[in-house]
Parts: C-alpha cells; sequence; structure tokens
C-alpha cells in the first residue's frame, strides 16, 4: 500500500479533534452529490511525478510583498481562496517552501507598476499554504489561469501555472495542462479551490 493510501486510510479513521491538531491531509474536494467530478490534481504517491512545469510569462515581478491575501479594498471581482499542501516525492509534507503568486485583475490586466494581485508566502510546518485573491479575468490568448514559483529551501524554483476547470478557453490555449487543473467549487457568491504541489525533492 502506497504512503498516500496509508495517510487517507488514517485520515478516515481519525477523529475531528485529531484532524483539527495539523494533521496533513490531502486537499482534494469531492465533487458535491449529482455534479461531475473535477479532474484530479496529483495525489501525493510514491513515485509520483513532480507538478509540471511552466512558462513564466512576462509578467512576473521580483520581490513581491509578502501577504497570504491579496484582496484589493474596493476592487471587484468575485473572490477566490486556493489552498492545499507542498509534497515531496515521497510524501513528505514541507515546510517553509516559498510561493510566489501573481495573476491578472478581474478585467484581465496585469499590474506592471505596483504589486497588485502579486504576493509571496511560506507553507507552515504541515506543508500548508492558503490565498486569498479574486477569480483572474481573462488574458488575450489565454484561458483562466493564476501563476505561481514554487521553491523548497535551497532547492530549484518550479515556475507553473493552475488552470480553473469547465473553462472553455481550455480546449484553446496551447498551454493549457489539464494535470495543472485546480479542483474548485462555488461558496456561495465565492469560490474555493485546491491543489497539492509536488516537487521533486525526495
Amino acid at each position: 500500500m502506497s504512503r498516500k493510501n496509508v495517510l487517507r486510510a488514517a485520515l478516515v479513521a481519525a477523529p475531528a479533534a485529531v484532524l483539527a491538531g495539523g494533521v496533513p491531509a490531502l486537499a482534494r474536494d469531492r465533487a458535491e452529490q449529482g455534479e461531475r467530478r473535477l479532474s484530479p490534481t496529483p495525489y501525493c504517491d510514491d513515485g509520483d511525478d513532480p507538478t509540471p512545469p511552466q512558462m513564466e510569462g512576462p509578467y512576473f515581478k521580483p520581490n513581491s510583498p509578502r501577504r497570504t491575501s491579496l484582496l484589493e479594498p474596493g476592487a471587484p471581482g468575485t473572490r477566490l481562496t486556493v489552498s492545499g499542501y507542498v509534497f515531496g516525492l515521497h510524501c513528505r509534507p514541507l515546510a517553509s517552501v516559498l510561493l510566489d503568486f501573481w495573476q491578472a485583475d478581474y478585467r484581465g490586466a496585469y499590474d506592471n507598476v505596483g504589486y497588485r494581485y502579486r504576493g509571496h508566502q511560506f507553507t507552515d510546518a504541515t506543508g500548508a499554504f492558503k490565498l486569498t485573491t479574486i477569480v483572474p479575468g481573462l488574458y488575450p490568448g489565454r484561458t483562466r489561469h493564476l501563476h505561481v514559483k514554487v521553491q523548497a529551501p535551497g532547492r530549484r524554483i518550479l515556475t507553473t501555472q493552475l488552470y480553473f476547470p469547465g473553462e472553455p478557453r481550455n480546449n484553446t490555449d496551447s498551454l493549457f495542462d489539464p494535470e495543472l487543473l485546480m479542483n474548485v467549487r462555488s461558496a456561495g457568491n465565492a469560490k474555493e479551490a485546491t491543489f497539492d504541489f509536488v516537487l521533486n525533492v525526495t
């Protein structure tokens, strides 16, 4: 039995009090009853392939502010929360991993002067991260996406992009990779998404 399955079995059997104590879980949402099941993002498993890289694009800026919320006061857009874990190749949650996010605003425009909708954070002791932002608008020629750089301490940087299921432009965007689909669900007027990264770290 893989470590992934052992972990999942332990989590199913564990009482809520144990789960609340910080046991790392796989960030996977089950589809609501009657809904189409979303394509899974990579599960943590022994020998699992690392999360696929993607191009940086033209709008990355270094030295983003450290913050877990990219929300702008009074700015329009659908609120989005993205959470998950960062694992190594052997299902070990990785602490203190840098995640640097950047994205377009609700109109599909990037801020190339300041740091609107840009920010970095670090995973906690359980390998978890959480980002609060908005659903990005459509940039010309691309499907809806988030950019991110992920780096374990002292290791190489993974640059990639995260995608939304059910987007019409997923079928026409040459960069789109279904392995980078987030699990996304509605939560009132907002959206909640999950994605677990697997880094090439043993």
